[in-house]
């Protein structure tokens, strides 16, 4: 019984202190953290996404989310889709990046929902973006953008076995207890064919969530602050390695640190790997199934030194994209690998 209880109660504080889902696989689409990266290709970027976490613990989060951005204005350097073919057959080859080309000036809009649910406690969240990409130099260019919208707090109280009929904390409404706050998201992206650094902010503005009468029984959400930066590695002409770092801030929690890695051959598949201090560490694998599909997952294993650690079976993610307009037929990013 004690067993049960500790699960419950990790699982309420680590919904409110976190507050925003994880995402494993945010180096396979970035602009899930990141407004700016909207519009970012020559082509229209869709991705959608579950994620199943902890499996095996009843009430344990399940992420999904669906994206969807492109550009408005961008002028490729490229004349077609056959401007510049490869020795080799290797449509990312070091010919390839020799012909990189920072990015012309052009707007990017997109839009994001996401949903994601803890036990008792759903939270959905739909946001509308804009970002303006500026080349900085020959071959370094800048992006800015920022998001807006809504997200949607649910206790779903059919979910909740009290002691007592009534509890303070949820009051006397027999149905669900929602609560509607506005979303801020802003970022900058900073990229050329060798790296990217990333600086974003989610959730700006603080907010108090009172969804009974008693002040006693509320939460404030607090900003999320992410840093990430990643520098590409030509290992051969068929293999890139790309390494790459994220860091974490929320306000009251410790500062989270991820340490990622893909290898990727030519345009076709991927293979990676993710190590997060004090919590674990996952494996990941893609491909293109063809020029307008790919996908792929991953597997995280948690280490951390939770009880939750020793009683789940891993968590599943899972992203299918989509690149559509792909008049270039373009079948990895350029700029965000």
């Amino acid at each position: 019984m004690k067993r049960i209880v500790y699960v419950l109660l990790f699982l309420s504080q680590y919904t409110w202190a976190q507050q925003r889902p994880h995402y494993t696989q945010y180096i396979m689409n970035n602009y899930i953290v990141n407004p700016a990266i909207g519009g970012i290709e020559n082509y229209v970027d869709v991705k959608l996404s579950a994620r199943n976490q902890w499996v095996g613990i009843d009430g344990a989060p399940k992420t999904f989310y669906a994206t969807i951005h492109g550009p408005i204005g961008k002028k490729d350097y490229r004349g077609s889709v056959s401007s510049f073919e490869m020795q080799g057959g290797n449509p990312r080859g070091s010919e390839y990046w020799a012909n990189y080309a920072a990015a012309e000036p052009h707007h990017g809009l997109g839009f994001t929902v996401v949903n994601y649910q803890t036990g008792y406690i759903n939270r959905s969240t739909t946001y509308a973006t804009y970002a303006y990409h500026q080349g900085l130099s020959a071959r370094t260019s800048l992006a800015a953008g920022f998001g807006l919208g809504f997200s949607s707090t649910n206790i779903n109280r059919s979910k909740i076995t009290l002691a007592n009929s009534f509890d303070p904390a949820i009051g006397n409404n027999t149905g669900d207890l929602t609560k509607l706050t506005p979303e801020l998201n802003a970022g900058l992206w900073l990229y050329s064919s060798k790296y990217f650094i990333g600086l974003s902010a989610q959730q700006i503005i603080p907010i108090k969530i009172k969804l009974v009468d008693d002040n006693a029984y509320k939460t404030t959400l607090v900003p999320h602050i992410f840093a990430t930066a990643g520098y590409r590695l030509q290992l051969n002409p068929d293999i890139s390695a790309i390494p790459s770092v994220m860091v974490r801030y929320i306000a009251s929690t410790p500062v989270s640190l991820d340490f990622n890695t893909k290898i990727q051959y030519r345009d076709l598949l991927w293979i990676g790997g993710n190590f997060r201090n004090g919590d674990g560490l996952a494996g990941m694998v893609g491909m293109n199934v063809a020029q307008t599909v790919n996908i792929s997952y991953s597997y995280d294993l948690n280490r951390g030194k939770y009880l939750l650690s020793t009683m789940n079976r891993g968590t599943h993610e899972i992203v299918l994209g989509f690149t559509l307009n792909n008049k270039y037929g373009d079948l990895c990013p350029r700029n965000i690998w």
